[in-house]
């Protein structure tokens, strides 16, 4: 099975997966390809324009290779806003949409809290769209992992 999550900045959506993924599933995630990408010392949350295009194509080149596996293991990918390209994409590979949310209240006091400055845009930016765009195919789970 292929699990999308989506949901704001620091919602929990590695945490809905580390509660469910099996040590033999498939996890791709953007910060965690780009720290493994980056050198010693970067930080975790905070990376250049020029390692998120490598690790952008790393998680392209990962999801296609994943989802050839879906038989074998589940494949969990962390996507914070997929365009509807995206979605697209998604939907004909039978895809779980779960949007992890635990209320925008929460949300930016986590942004504001753990993550640099910039994430208060992005997290902006999502709630603004999310409110456009509600789609009956998302499945809207809370986040209790903090």
């Amino acid at each position: 099975m292929l699990y999308v999550v989506t949901g704001p900045p620091a919602a929990g959506k590695s945490s809905w997966i580390a509660a469910r993924a099996k040590p033999t599933d498939i996890v791709i995630d953007l910060d965690r390809i780009a720290l493994a990408l980056a050198g010693p010392g970067a930080p975790s949350w905070q990376h250049d324009e020029t390692l998120l295009k490598v690790a952008h194509r790393a998680r392209f080149a990962a999801i296609d290779e994943a989802v050839k596996h879906r038989d074998t293991a589940d494949v969990y990918l962390i996507h914070t806003m997929p365009s509807a390209k995206a979605l697209a994409r998604y939907r004909r590979l039978d895809a779980k949409i779960v949007t992890v949310d635990p209320g925008r209240e929460i949300v930016m006091q986590r942004v504001r809290d753990m993550r640099h400055d910039g994430m208060v845009a992005v997290a902006t930016r999502w709630y603004n769209r999310h409110a456009r765009q509600a789609s009956p195919t998302v499945t809207r789970q809370r986040s209790r992992a903090w």
